[in-house]
């Protein structure tokens, strides 16, 4: 079956998860992902960052189906062969810190020249200019400054990042929009275009009417645990082996959960009678919430619930999350074998398509694996060539 982006060709000069996880999911659907390391390889290499048999579990997830040449831009031969590269590519993305590009003569008013068509991505921390430009921008320091650890976790409780990388992650999910984007319009232009996001901005974006409420209303909102600032009851409640999750955005939900908790008191309570009056009276109603649930266990309530189409959900690890059903139906774990480590077991592609069937899944490829098969495909070189740059440094 052909995949949308069959015929691209990326050039990834990104590293660890913010300038790798965009081009693994344009990967996914089709397009040819070379990974040009340095010498030393990307930092999301290092085994010690959620260690799986001597390798970086990091690096096996977000490096799925790349290629890797080891080219030495510092060089002036390695310059060129990556220029020689660019000529012949239609995206390169990285995540370099600001002048970065520049003093490698690898930015875009030169990539540009070699390649008109080219869309060059870059993926920063607080942007390419102002104040903020050569600030350090880990993945915590960009949930914290961004307002995101301030309303994550329980009331009264310390400030708590969310489980995933979410900065880190919203650098490839922003960085394939803009991507796809240029793609589109060159279609109509036959000109390549510059790319520029920053993760802060991509988490600011994502704080959505929560920001809006801030901008606009002046009001800040507070860690709500797993509950709801507008809809009442929206969290998750004790019960005997574990957590339910309700939400009970209409007030058909409301009717029906209080026929499954089988408390006519609660129906019939004024105080309960709307969501804008549940919300009011919060502090009265949860404690009466957390009684009940507590008397069944999860599954108990859950055939419950399910049953009475109130939406609800069990709070799962991972062990249940990749247990669900739809994670088989809709093909959500897809493996490879890495000839280092054996099999690996991954979470899918969510991106489905008319005329595409299965994922595409190669191993993660070892440092510079691909550099003489790359060097001799693309580039035509022979071996003698391909030796000759070996021994001046410019490739491993």
């Amino acid at each position: 079956m052909s995949h949308p982006l069959e015929g691209v060709r990326i050039l990834e000069l990104g590293q660890v998860i913010a300038g790798t996880y965009g081009s693994q999911v344009l990967s996914d659907l089709g397009a040819e992902v070379i990974k040009v390391e340095t010498p030393e390889g990307d930092l999301g290499r290092n085994p010690s960052v959620a260690p799986y048999r001597g390798l970086s579990g990091l690096f096996l997830t977000l490096n799925r189906n790349k290629q890797s040449i080891v080219i030495n831009l510092k060089t002036e031969a390695g310059r060129n062969i990556f220029y020689d590269l660019v000529k012949i590519s239609d995206v390169v993305v990285d995540n370099f810190r600001p002048g970065v590009l520049e003093r490698l003569q690898i930015d875009y008013p030169t990539l540009s020249r070699i390649n008109p068509r080219i869309i060059h991505c870059s993926v920063t921390g607080f942007g390419t200019e102002g104040a903020y430009k050569n600030y350090p921008a880990f993945d915590i320091i960009i949930q914290a400054i961004s307002g995101h650890m301030a309303i994550t976790g329980e009331p009264g409780r310390p400030p708590a990042r969310v489980g995933i990388p979410l900065a880190d992650l919203s650098g490839g999910i922003f960085s394939c929009k803009g991507i796809l984007a240029a793609l589109f319009d060159r279609e109509r232009t036959g000109k390549g275009r510059r790319v520029e996001l920053s993760m802060f901005d991509s988490m600011l974006a994502l704080l959505g009417y929560m920001g809006t409420m801030w901008l606009t209303n002046g009001e800040l909102p507070q860690p709500p645990g797993s509950a709801h600032d507008y809809t009442v009851p929206w969290q998750a409640f004790e019960a005997k082996e574990g957590y339910v999750v309700v939400a009970t955005r209409q007030e058909v939900f409301w009717s029906k959960l209080c026929g499954v908790l089988e408390d006519p008191g609660l129906a019939d309570d004024p105080r309960f009678a709307t969501n804008a009056l549940r919300v009011k009276n919060r502090a009265v109603l949860v404690p009466l919430l957390e009684r009940i649930f507590r008397t069944r266990t999860v599954a108990d309530w859950l055939e419950r619930l399910r049953a009475a189409e109130v939406p609800a959900a069990p709070v799962n690890n991972l062990d249940g999350a990749f247990a669900e059903p739809p994670v088989a139906e809709r093909e959500m774990i897809v493996e490879y074998d890495h000839p280092d480590v054996g099999k690996v077991r991954l979470p899918g592609n969510p991106i489905k398509m008319s005329g595409v069937s299965g994922t595409i899944s190669k191993p993660a490829p070892r440092l510079g694996e691909h550099t003489d098969a790359v060097l001799s495909r693309l580039l035509s070189l022979t071996l003698d060539q391909i030796a000759s740059l070996r021994q001046q440094g410019a490739i491993k």
